[in-house]
């Protein structure tokens, strides 16, 4: 009899560890689909972000051009300045001359 007073007891030792086991475990597999959705959030973030800076390189390229463009323009504006300079210092000459004949 005495054997089958402990047995129980094994029985109910054996479920309760069994029983803490199961819920280790669970725990372990909470943790680790904590991980895998905290691994997976990172790697959305990890892709938004290389969307963005593809984004951003597009928008660096354009106003880049659009910044050599802008210097082109600038140029050709400063040659149409001289040339108007110099037609303004001609058109003076010219009228200083004519004054000089109308006398």
């Amino acid at each position: 009899m005495a054997s089958s007073e402990t047995q129980p007891r094994f029985g109910q030792s054996v479920k309760g560890l069994l029983s803490d086991k199961v819920t280790s475990c669970s725990g372990d597999v909470i943790a680790l689909t904590r991980q895998v959705l905290k691994g997976s959030r990172s790697q959305e973030l990890l892709g938004q972000a290389a969307r963005n800076m593809v984004i951003q390189e597009d928008v660096i390229l354009h106003s880049e051009d659009s910044l050599r463009k802008m210097s082109i323009i600038t140029t050709h504006l400063q040659y149409q300045q001289e040339a108007i300079q110099k037609n303004v210092e001609h058109s003076k000459n010219l009228q200083d001359q004519l004054e000089h004949l109308m006398k």
